[in-house]
């Protein structure tokens, strides 16, 4: 497979903040950032391996600062490290004053996605090179978050195992 530089899978969504996507304080729900996230990189996962791809997980979503009813929200996203079948997407997600032109990082994340086939089964990606300075940054340290992000599903398959399907109060 050919390899592809991370600004190949570059995508950047804008979305106006409303008064449907806001809590009591007037601010963006979470979890309507985090929609707007996975969908920003699923779309830059999908670009990149030009297969259809899963969601495999959400390392990290660090909300940083809160977005206003009426501002607008950017995102954008980009393949920063690929595996044989996964792909390490990077999200920056960008609040604006639109009467005022204010912006500032509200939040970044870390997803992990797999490319599946019509079975739903994993398949090869391409191979992904960095070329600007941020891109390399994010490039050189993949790999220990890599790492991380096993031992966390590690610990997180044992605790599910733990834990079972019943609900603590059903327990024996």
């Amino acid at each position: 497979m050919e390899k592809k530089a991370c600004a190949y899978s570059l995508t950047v969504k804008t979305s106006h903040v409303l008064p449907p996507d806001t809590n009591a304080h007037g601010t963006l729900f979470g979890g309507k950032l985090m929609a707007h996230i996975d969908d920003v990189a699923a779309i830059a996962a999908e670009r990149h391996a030009r297969k259809q791809v899963v969601t495999a997980s959400t390392d990290s979503v660090d909300f940083l600062a809160p977005v206003k009813e009426g501002h607008s929200i950017c995102l954008e996203s980009f393949v920063t490290w690929t595996h044989h079948t996964s792909m390490e997407v990077f999200v920056k997600a960008v609040a604006e004053d639109l009467q005022t032109g204010s912006r500032q990082v509200c939040a970044t994340a870390f997803l992990t996605f797999v490319a599946v086939n019509d079975q739903g089964k994993p398949i090869s990606v391409p191979p992904v090179y960095p070329e600007s300075e941020h891109e390399k940054m994010l490039h050189d340290r993949a790999p220990v978050r890599a790492e991380y992000r096993n031992e966390r599903r590690k610990q997180s398959k044992e605790m599910a195992a733990e834990f079972g399907t019943d609900f603590p109060w059903h327990r024996g």
